[in-house]
């Protein structure tokens, strides 16, 4: 609370008030700064780890992240530790329609046998394929023993199906057949951002300006993660394998969800992770609201704070793949505006930076006998 206190002290237009606790004492915020996002998501699983082994149930343990994509990594190390975990708010990352949509191209790219990925795609953006033309090929396909692609190559050579739509199918094809051969001569996840835009993917993302940007979000973070993998091939059967061993949420699992959705939560043990400049705050939010928006996620930070009853556990990385690119980067000012008297902090690297505007945060930690 003391912690809390100071960090939203920095906001100027906030009536001024002071938390208090009938408890003695309590731990101290801890703050760590590690390598890199993979780091953290390993920092976080292990710490999760040690907390159950000294009989913290999983369900008293949450992650709260600013944006949706910042879920993917900790999701994948949950899965591979076998760490259960639900994610509230939404479904998980690969879960999500987006990642879904991008996932059924390349699968219909990989293999053209695929049927339930043509079925999700062929009118995903709206191509002009209807409900009841996509029925007729499916049918056709199956009274004849084939794929539905190759149904469609027959159907789009025949008059069964009106002009318009054959029209619409015949590009859906040759779209199909550029891609697959473009597959062999560039990396995988160029394959996935290209398909993504000639689509139309992100077009009708784009447009939609209640969600869109999320999911962008997403999808950008999907691209990134394919970077992990020497293959296509290899990249699906790993979706495939996460697929199979998320099979339900138990009851006593590792709650994720993004901060704003925990307002009005509390957990006995909070992580806040990827506290970084241009993460959180969020970039994009300053840029468009300015001061008002800064101290709105100032807000979200004072929130995230207060959710924990016993112990809140800040993070952040010297360097993140930021939308597929490695960028260096700083500690969020809301590190900085932490009170000192009630931090721990540590750092993997020794790095904290400082920007204009902010006072030196490595000399301020320095000054900490808790500073490793």
């Amino acid at each position: 609370l003391g912690a809390a206190s100071g960090l939203i002290s920095a906001n100027k237009g906030r009536l001024g008030k002071t938390l208090w606790t009938e408890a003695d004492g309590g731990e101290k915020v801890r703050v760590r700064g590690v390598w890199d996002g993979e780091a953290e998501a390993r920092l976080i699983a292990d710490e999760i780890e040690t907390a159950r082994r000294q009989n913290r149930a999983y369900k008293d343990m949450a992650v709260l992240v600013r944006a949706s994509f910042q879920m993917r990594a900790f999701e994948e190390r949950f899965l591979m530790l076998a760490i259960p975990y639900t994610v509230i708010g939404g479904p998980r990352f690969f879960e999500r329609a987006e990642i879904r949509d991008a996932h059924a191209y390349l699968r219909l790219i990989q293999s053209e046998d695929d049927d339930l990925a043509f079925e999700r795609i062929v009118n995903t953006p709206k191509r002009g394929v209807g409900d009841t033309s996509v029925q007729k090929v499916l049918q056709i396909a199956r009274g004849n023993g084939v794929s539905a692609m190759t149904a469609v190559r027959e159907l789009i050579r025949s008059d069964e199906l009106q002009a318009r739509t054959r029209i619409a199918l015949a590009n859906f094809v040759r779209d199909l057949d550029r891609w697959r051969a473009l597959a062999g001569q560039v990396r995988h996840w160029e394959l996935t951002e290209t398909v993504l835009e000639e689509s139309g993917y992100v077009d009708m993302q784009r447009a939609d300006r209640a969600t869109g940007q999320t999911r962008l979000d997403n999808l950008k973070e999907l691209t990134q993660s394919m970077q992990g993998f020497e293959t296509l091939g290899a990249y699906l059967e790993h979706v495939s394998l996460v697929l199979d061993l998320d099979r339900g949420e138990a009851q006593d699992s590792v709650q994720i969800m993004t901060l704003h959705g925990a307002k009005g939560l509390e957990f006995p043990l909070v992580f806040l992770p990827g506290w970084e400049e241009g993460v959180f705050p969020s970039q994009r939010s300053i840029d468009e609201k300015g001061e008002k928006g800064l101290e709105e996620e100032r807000r979200l930070a004072y929130v995230g704070v207060t959710r924990a009853r016993e112990e809140a556990r800040i993070s952040f990385a010297a360097n993140r793949q930021v939308y597929g690119r490695w960028t260096t980067q700083l500690p969020s000012r809301f590190v900085d505006e932490l009170p000192i008297d009630h931090v721990e902090a540590q750092s993997e690297t020794g790095y904290y930076g400082a920007q204009p505007g902010l006072r030196d945060a490595k000399s301020r930690w320095d000054e900490s006998p808790a500073f490793g």
